[in-house]
């Protein structure tokens, strides 16, 4: 999944590795997860990159999703619905976090996807990853706009109504990514309790990743698209107040939080 191809197994390899599962005499009929780093990217080339190999100056989902990075979850719908029939399963999950700009983007086949997951995969929530919703902040960590956050979670609820279910979304957001600073962490609680009506408790503080623009970006504190400095938080203290913006950690923090939150 690092870099420009997603390794699918084949739906008759998964099968197999199903049916072996259902065999184990400690089995209770439940598959815990169906998924990857991003449960729907299952199937998914660029038929362009099979052809010529991969385009040295664009990016495939960023900052749109490119034309020739096929978006069909044709191919991980009939994967679950196959196993959903097999005998001695009860259940399958998806737990994974779903990447929810390639479900809109989906226009064949990612409402039925979704309406399929939230029927029939669902624990009672669905993890996505918008990490944040500036969308400056959003921009250097390649991630869709938060409009597009706002578009999904409208068609998630519309959906979960519409299948009679009480499903939530769950959201993994990232504090102390490079360019970020308390102002967009702030932003991001104030969008959280706003428009999310939550209080986000899955905040991880980024870590610089090898081969990756963000630890480049990290490391040279400069955008590397553009030259331009960007500010990025070294500071072990500074990044943990970042965090603790959204995930207060003592009662006094989360008191004047609430007391915030009520004016």
């Amino acid at each position: 999944h690092e870099g420009r191809t997603v390794q699918s197994r084949s739906i008759r390899s998964i099968i197999r590795e199903a049916k072996r599962i259902v065999e184990l005499p400690d089995f209770k009929g439940y598959i815990t997860d169906v998924g990857g780093p991003t449960a729907n990217m299952y199937g998914f080339e660029c038929d362009r990159k099979l052809k010529h190999g991969s385009c040295r100056n664009k990016r495939c989902l960023f900052p749109q999703i490119c034309k020739d990075m096929k978006v069909d979850h044709k191919p991980q719908l009939n994967l679950l619905k196959k196993l959903r029939r097999l005998d001695g399963i009860k259940k399958v999950f998806i737990a994974s976090g779903v990447r929810h700009d390639l479900v809109l983007a989906d226009e064949k086949r990612g409402r039925s996807y979704l309406e399929s997951v939230i029927a029939n995969h669902l624990s009672g929530q669905m993890k996505i990853a918008p990490e944040h919703v500036s969308n400056r902040q959003l921009a250097a960590m390649g991630k869709p706009s938060a409009e597009s956050l706002a578009k999904f979670r409208k068609l998630f609820d519309e959906v979960s109504r519409g299948t009679g279910k009480k499903q939530y979304l769950t959201y993994y957001l990232i504090a102390a990514h490079p360019g970020c600073t308390e102002i967009e962490m702030r932003d991001l609680r104030a969008y959280a309790s706003r428009e999310l009506r939550i209080n986000p408790e899955q905040v991880q503080i980024f870590t610089p990743l090898p081969s990756t623009y963000s630890a480049l970006m990290y490391h040279t504190e400069q955008d590397p698209f553009t030259g331009k400095p960007m500010f990025v938080e070294k500071d072990t203290a500074g990044r943990q107040r970042q965090k603790n913006i959204i995930v207060p950690t003592s009662p006094n923090q989360r008191g004047r939080v609430r007391q915030r939150r009520a004016k």
